[in-house]
């Protein structure tokens, strides 16, 4: 097929086939003598892993990266994202039922508690994070890191902290009882995955840096992204 009938038959606009064989993600397969690019069926079928990758939030660099490393087993890659899918569809089903409740308490038929309000939301591994997470981190960390997060009662204790801090986001982070409670999150997280001193005041500044990460924080009340950059600096500071 050309670039048209591939664009025709995927959604995928023809600039953006282009780009992917630009970068070396999806070159196709032959090339006409007027210079027309040829798509294989092995092509489109590359094109659809990629985008089911896509969907799930991994980056075009990934992307290149996974599918053209000696190990790349396009099967296995299709189980693995429908495992992620399957995790998301579950996800957004919670979320559903959350609103839903939202919902019904504003009309006075429900009352929620504020656990209830959160049930869904994920912000250890959300999908716009996960490709980010594994660039940086590689993909055993993060593996390992969403099995963890995969278990309903590590969902639970990450709810915890973050309500405790959240009463406290408006003491002074330096405070005893904040430090405290900020070292819990520090020992979760390691419980998580790995992470120096350093890396926690890294993280902490992400949470300010990057406005997903302050929205989704704050979630639990105004302030706590700022709050909590603030307190793990200082309890990093301490930690020297």
């Amino acid at each position: 097929m050309k670039v048209k009938e591939v664009s025709t038959l995927t959604g995928v606009s023809v600039r953006t086939l282009h780009h992917y064989d630009a970068i070396g993600l999806l070159v196709p397969d032959g090339v006409t003598d007027a210079g027309y690019r040829l798509y294989s069926d092995e092509n489109v079928a590359t094109l659809q892993q990629i985008l089911f990758f896509k969907e799930l939030g991994f980056s075009l660099k990934r992307i290149k990266e996974l599918i053209d490393s000696p190990s790349f087993d396009r099967r296995e890659a299709f189980e693995m994202q429908r495992k992620m899918l399957v995790a998301k569809r579950r996800q957004l089903d919670e979320m559903i039922q959350t609103i839903d409740k939202t919902i019904g308490q504003e009309k006075g038929e429900y009352q929620m508690t504020n656990e209830e309000r959160f049930k869904g939301f994920d912000f250890t591994k959300g999908n716009d994070y996960e490709a980010e997470a594994r660039e940086k981190w590689g993909d055993a960390a993060v593996d390992d890191a969403n099995k963890k997060a995969n278990d309903p009662a590590f969902g639970e204790g990450m709810n915890r902290i973050y309500f405790k801090l959240a009463a406290l986001r408006h003491e002074d982070p330096a405070s005893d009882e904040a430090q405290t409670a900020i070292g819990e999150w520090y020992d979760f997280l390691n419980e998580m995955g790995s992470y120096s001193l350093e890396a926690f005041r890294g993280l902490g500044q992400m949470y300010v840096a990057d406005e997903r990460f302050t929205k989704n924080i704050d979630q639990f009340g105004e302030g706590l992204a700022a709050f909590m950059c603030k307190a793990m600096e200082i309890y990093a500071e301490k930690g020297k």
